[in-house]
């Protein structure tokens, strides 16, 4: 159930009170008509508005965010708008404004009409979504190893305390890019004291992200045992161990539990199976590729497959979802979440075709 505080519509009623006032200001500033006494009031002020693109798919524009606003009312001369920090004078009532936040918002439109020094207010909201705008990526175009100058290599045995079974090379066989895509091996062999290797990538040190919109295409590993993951940890873990650093499980899933995919948050309070999130089944996860997204505001985050939302959490000032975060990609067997091996388990793939961040 949405509570609706007493005091927010008395905010509301203030802030609408202190824009009259602003325009009354700026109006005197710009010259009168003596003590308004000829002056007409205002009367019937319209706001309607035209969402560039908006369609059955696109119910909220095409992403160009550009909004066409027709404003009239009787006897007016002429309008003020308020839209953000940003105001408009207009004399016919007719303008566009594009909004540039990438994403979809919601906006208040505050709009008054004018006779001299008379003048009549309204307000209406608007939702408008605008295509953000890529800030980092990596296409996976390039055979050899993966890019050095956004991934480095974190190798091992162990898991991390998660008493998973393989060891993390930077070997070829383990992780390349071939044919367009990210490729990390999970293999049943000896290696340095484990029976299986694999691989495990992040951007430590090269990119991190606070906040934005991030979309990972990939085809997951079958194998009962295979853990693959695309997740994010805290920049500061060095220094703020986790879980006081956060995670962001942006897709994990298990060979045991064949195509259910799992997003899940953890932080104090909220670490290993006490995770924030949940779970959602989907077709072909091993088969086909699938796009796995994250939605990351200091209000929300939002988990998607194929732009489906499944999962949405409110974030808060005093979480650790409020600073930089690296990624991680990796492939894990057995452990504390991949479960028992399938004995006739020899190869897996996670493949990723790229991986987009937006702002």
């Amino acid at each position: 159930m949405k509570y609706n505080h007493p005091l927010k519509g008395l905010r509301f009623f203030y802030k609408l009170l202190a824009l009259v006032v602003i325009f009354s200001c700026f109006n005197c500033s710009s010259g009168g008509s003596g003590d308004g006494g000829g002056d007409i009031t205002p009367s019937n002020l319209i706001v309607n508005h035209e969402i560039v693109g908006v369609n059955a798919s696109n119910p909220n524009g095409d992403g160009s965010g550009v909004v066409n606003f027709s404003v009239s009312a009787d006897d007016a001369t002429s309008y003020k708008i308020l839209i953000g920090t940003d105001v408009i004078n207009s004399t016919t009532g007719m303008f566009s404004y594009t909004f540039t936040q990438g994403g979809t918002n919601t906006y208040t439109i505050y709009v008054s009409a004018y006779n001299g020094t008379k003048f009549i207010s309204t307000s209406k909201v608007i939702t408008v979504y605008v295509l953000p705008t890529l800030a980092w990526s990596d296409e996976f175009n390039t055979d050899g190893a993966p890019d050095s100058s956004k991934w480095s290599y974190e190798t091992g045995a162990g898991g991390w305390g998660n008493s998973e079974l393989q060891y993390y090379t930077s070997r070829p066989e383990n992780v390349t890019v071939q044919g367009g895509f990210l490729k990390i091996n999970l293999l049943k062999e000896n290696y340095m004291g484990s029976n299986y290797t694999s691989a495990r990538i992040v951007t430590k040190n090269k990119y991190t992200l606070q906040y934005g919109r991030v979309d990972i295409r990939a085809k997951l590993p079958a194998g009962g045992g295979s853990w693959p993951a695309l997740w994010m940890l805290g920049a500061n873990v060095d220094t703020t161990p986790w879980p006081a650093c956060g995670e962001i499980d942006i897709m994990e899933h298990v060979g045991n539990n064949l195509n259910r995919i799992y997003g899940t948050l953890h932080h104090p309070g909220h670490s290993g199976a006490n995770g924030d999130g949940t779970s959602v089944l989907i077709s072909n996860a091993t088969t086909q590729f699938h796009v796995y997204s994250l939605d990351w505001s200091s209000t929300t985050i939002k988990f998607y497959v194929d732009n489906v939302v499944y999962y949405t959490f409110n974030n808060a000032s005093g979480l650790p979802f409020n600073n930089p975060f690296f990624f991680i990609f990796n492939c894990a067997m057995g452990g504390n979440f991949g479960g028992a091996v399938n004995p006739a388990f020899t190869a897996a793939t996670l493949e990723v075709d790229y991986i987009h961040v937006y702002h």
